[in-house]
């Protein structure tokens, strides 16, 4: 079984705290170079793996919500269910890590930027100063202005999970509402994560957020 990783604790004050959430059928291990790659041009920064809480449907991974006969009716439901347990680990984190929402990025992968997405759609106060979504899309079009946190999307141009437009619709709905949103994407690759898309997490974390 694969906990929760912590990839990185700095030895002083943290700068910054990155949660990475993982794919459904995944575990935290999937997303272990990731985590390495960014702890490693971010010395100061908690780098943080984190494990779904429910055993998956598919494969002998982790969920967030079943996909189990998923479809665009019930997605968003099954996202609201497991949206109170997700904010509660990102808050654990920030207390236990004493570093604030301002100065935390939560970056998905798959189900889990869906998660962190959706997140950006709570009322209240923000709950991360980015989300970094890859390869992942909105539950259902967004409707709340996330202030206080800036939304990167990174897709791959051959994703047949989740293809391509679902980021670029996200991207225009979030542009209408007068968002902060970037869309990056990447000619040749599929679901997945490469060089070009940690180099561009890494130019985001080391842009301010405004």
């Amino acid at each position: 079984m694969h906990d929760t990783i912590v990839v990185r604790r700095p030895a002083a004050t943290a700068t910054q705290l990155l949660l990475l959430f993982h794919g459904v059928g995944s575990n935290p291990n999937d997303l272990r170079p990731l985590g390495r790659a960014l702890a490693d041009r971010l010395p100061q920064a908690w780098v943080v793996n984190v494990r779904s809480p429910e055993r998956s449907d598919v494969g002998a991974g982790w969920q967030w919500f079943s996909v189990a006969g998923v479809d665009e009716g019930n997605r968003p439901a099954r996202v609201a269910t497991a949206m109170p347990q997700f904010l509660q680990t990102v808050q654990h984190w920030q207390q236990k890590t004493g570093v604030p929402a301002d100065a935390t990025t939560l970056i998905g992968f798959s189900q889990g930027a869906i998660m962190a997405l959706e997140a950006t759609q709570q009322r209240g106060d923000a709950v991360a100063g980015r989300v970094l979504a890859i390869a992942g899309r909105f539950a259902h079009p967004p409707h709340v202005v996330p202030v206080g946190t800036a939304v990167h999307l990174l897709h791959g141009e051959q994703d047949r999970v989740m293809p391509v437009n679902l980021a670029v619709e996200g991207e225009r709905q979030l542009r209408a509402l007068g968002a902060q949103v970037t869309l990056g994407r990447f000619p040749g690759l599929g679901h997945g994560i490469d060089g070009r898309v940690v180099e561009a997490i890494t130019r985001h974390l080391n842009t301010p957020a405004t």
